[in-house]
């Protein structure tokens, strides 16, 4: 089943029959306490009690120690993993020939595509139960391990396939990339050229002039900020976290597809309770950090509500700043009805 990318092209998902899901299931049930035993605490992605947001705050204290960072992302690692390294590490930690044999075979699988048969030489099917699972235990051996080892004083961050390392030097930085890439590349692996850049995380300490000072991390675009200190009572340049330019462009979008101007005949309690929960996620995951940076967000929310006043209301029809007004009463009346809102984000006068 083909799902689009947010950066275009598509992603291929495995997606197996109940029967498989549950065995999958029990399968990760039981691999998974030995795996996580062995697991690096950098590693972040698809794993029980460890958080996007608790990677977000590692590579925000370390960005602020280290004036480099090696930004990468493996091509296609869920369709690239080789079958035989895969098995070789799996059979490290069991030896259980259940599970042995019911891995192999799921790897292996064929796909239905386009109503042909597709057989499988390598990767593992996303959208399976333990996917992730044995994508992380590749992946150890492959890059955490590795990168123990062979740098054991670099500080690294990695969600599945997205990672980062911290540099003392632009120097390092193209050392350890170089050495990556021979690694990835005797793994079977490729790193995806076009996400893999050299940062330098400039602030008001750090002021030489490089051409790439910023980068994207779950959602998250890391680059200079201005910001105010109480204590102090001034405003400095910090290398800080926000919401994406492409996460903001990506809830845009959600929220056209809405289509709340051609929706006259509801009221915001209900939609209230269709798209609360989806605000207050947004808000919860892209607002953790810099909660100011959501504006723009829930401004063009206000602007559609102000457009379905508009059409809603007769008296509002001729009349822009009117309908304004009166949704701005409503909200500071019903602060309760959406997350922003609470948050004190009021339409605009006009």
């Amino acid at each position: 089943m083909p799902i689009p990318k947010k950066q275009g092209g598509e992603r291929i998902l495995g997606v197996p029959s109940v029967k498989d899901r549950i065995a999958q299931a029990v399968a990760k049930i039981y691999l998974e306490p030995s795996l996580e035993e062995i697991f690096y605490k950098d590693s972040y992605g698809y794993r029980p009690n460890r958080s996007a947001h608790q990677a977000l705050e590692r590579v925000r204290q370390r960005c602020w120690k280290y004036d480099w960072v090696l930004e990468f992302d493996i091509k296609g690692l869920f369709d690239n993993i080789d079958h035989a390294l895969l098995m070789k590490a799996l059979r490290k930690h069991t030896d259980k020939e259940w599970i042995l044999l019911y891995v192999e075979r799921w790897l292996k699988a064929p796909m239905v595509r386009d109503g042909n048969i597709v057989d499988r030489t390598k990767g593992t099917p996303q959208g399976g139960v333990i996917g992730p699972l044995l994508a992380n235990l590749f992946l150890h051996y492959a890059f955490d391990l590795w990168m123990k080892r062979t740098f054991p004083k670099a500080e690294f961050c990695r969600y599945a396939d997205d990672g980062l390392i911290h540099c003392k030097s632009k120097m390092q930085a193209e050392y350890i990339k170089e050495k990556l890439t021979k690694r990835f590349s005797e793994c079977k692996l490729e790193l995806n050229e076009n996400k893999t850049r050299i940062v330098y995380c400039k602030d008001k300490l750090r002021t030489q002039d490089y051409p790439v000072i910023n980068f994207d991390f779950l959602g998250y675009t890391f680059r200079p900020r201005l910001c105010y200190s109480a204590s102090k009572g001034e405003f400095f340049v910090n290398f800080s976290p926000a919401v994406s330019k492409a996460s903001i462009k990506a809830m845009s979008q959600e929220m056209k597809r809405w289509k709340l101007n051609l929706r006259s005949s509801q009221s915001l309690e209900e939609f209230s309770r269709m798209y609360k929960p989806v605000l207050t996620g947004w808000q919860r995951y892209y607002g953790f950090f810099c909660k100011s940076a959501m504006a723009p967000v829930f401004n063009q929310l206000n602007r559609m509500l102000v457009k379905w006043a508009k059409k809603k209301y007769k008296r509002f029809h001729r009349s822009k700043t009117q309908a304004s007004k009166w949704l701005t009463k409503a909200a500071r009346q019903k602060r309760e009805l959406f997350i922003h809102w609470q948050l004190g984000i009021f339409p605009a006068a006009e």
